[in-house]
């Protein structure tokens, strides 16, 4: 047992529940978002050497229990409503179930929401180098909407409460520099990326991770969802 060698950031988005629903009830698919109040920005820091090592048979546990970052603002879902954009599924994946399943889905379950993810180490911030963008995608991408994984979340009755959160999963791109994590840009830690002067393929002591999020298109008001920061700190002496 020691402090991770492996350590990781998870661009994600948090679902903030709103109202929720009682024990046995499930929610529909045409109810889901009159249950969700708003979105925030998340970073789901994982291990990826403990997530390996105990991702059979226990499932990460100890590599994801330990920190989750949230920003300062929540962003209610009628702000978001002019970046609807159409949910779309890949023709060759298989397709969601009928429970998952609607027009109205389909039309406008996705949000155009802007991401990006920053690394500034040590070192930077000593010498006030600004913060390194490493990626950048879009929620539009994402696999499943926010009315999915709510309704499939409570499909077997499961009940929500008022300020449960919800983690989007990360957040990744069709493209390899969309990717919205460390293991997939360095390609399982095989391949290095250049910060500043330095070479990571995980997080290191002293680096910070910023994410930003924001939304625009032509004849709506921007808005943004401000910053989530975090900094690595040493592992304590136990």
């Amino acid at each position: 047992m020691g402090p991770s060698n492996r350590l990781d950031y998870e661009l994600e988005l948090g679902i903030f529940i709103g109202a929720g629903n009682a024990p046995g009830d499930p929610i529909s698919l045409a109810d889901a978002e009159n249950h969700i109040f708003g979105l925030c920005l998340l970073n789901d820091w994982s291990a990826r050497d403990l997530q390996g090592w105990e991702y059979q048979p226990l499932g990460p546990f100890l590599a994801k229990n330990f920190a989750t970052t949230i920003s300062p603002w929540v962003v209610t879902l009628q702000a978001l409503a002019p970046f609807r954009a159409p949910f779309t599924r890949p023709e060759t994946d298989p397709q969601p179930l009928p429970y998952l399943e609607s027009q109205r889905n389909r039309e406008a379950g996705a949000i155009d929401i802007r991401l990006e993810a920053f690394i500034q180490t040590a070192t930077m911030r000593g010498r006030g180098a600004p913060p390194q963008r490493v990626s950048q995608t879009s929620f539009r991408h994402a696999y499943w909407t926010i009315a999915q994984l709510v309704a499939h979340h409570t499909v077997n009755g499961c009940n929500l409460r008022p300020g449960d959160l919800f983690g989007s999963g990360t957040q990744s791109g069709p493209t390899p520099v969309e990717a919205g994590s460390l293991v997939e840009l360095s390609k399982g830690g095989t391949q290095a990326l250049s910060i500043g002067d330095e070479r990571r393929t995980f997080l290191e002591d002293g680096d910070s991770v910023i994410f930003s999020g924001w939304c625009e298109r032509p004849g709506a008001v921007s808005l943004g969802f401000g910053e989530v920061c975090g900094e690595v700190l040493a592992a304590r002496n136990l």
